[in-house]
């Protein structure tokens, strides 16, 4: 797989990929996601290729405190491949370049195969509570 900086062209692609992976949700527009990301750390947004073909992305984020990551996607016909273990290393080599110490991401607590995937990678729950508000509505 070749991981590599999203370009516009790879729009649809990555929506087609998010949705096959049950990432999109109603209150959250991915093209609206992807153009804010793009006008805010654009080079921490991913997508991984095979053959020419989009079968993985991740947006990273990194504030100065605290990494994140979200939108870690790798097609269905494409998991179990090791495709999510490599996003993830560039990801963190990527943000430990920025100097970032400590990266942080939120997964629904119903999705055990996400969690049980991060756990191979050697994350673990933190004792926090997530809390959310909307400031800008999508719907």
């Amino acid at each position: 797989m070749d991981i590599r900086a999203f370009k516009s062209a790879n729009r649809s692609a990555v929506i087609e990929l998010w949705q096959a992976c049950g990432l999109t949700r109603p209150w959250n527009d991915p093209d609206k996601d992807i153009s804010r990301k793009l006008n805010v750390q654009p080079e921490l947004f991913f997508i991984g290729e095979v053959d020419g073909k989009v079968i993985a992305s991740a947006m990273a984020g990194y504030d100065g405190h605290r990494g994140s990551v979200f939108y870690l996607a790798v097609s269905p016909d494409y998991q179990h491949r090791g495709y999510g273990k490599l996003m993830m290393h560039r990801i963190e080599d990527a943000l430990e370049a920025m100097g970032c110490p400590k990266l942080n991401i939120v997964v629904r607590s119903s999705n055990e195969k996400v969690l049980e995937f991060y756990d191979h990678l050697g994350y673990a729950a933190d004792d926090v509570v997530i809390l959310g508000k909307r400031l800008i509505p999508d719907a």
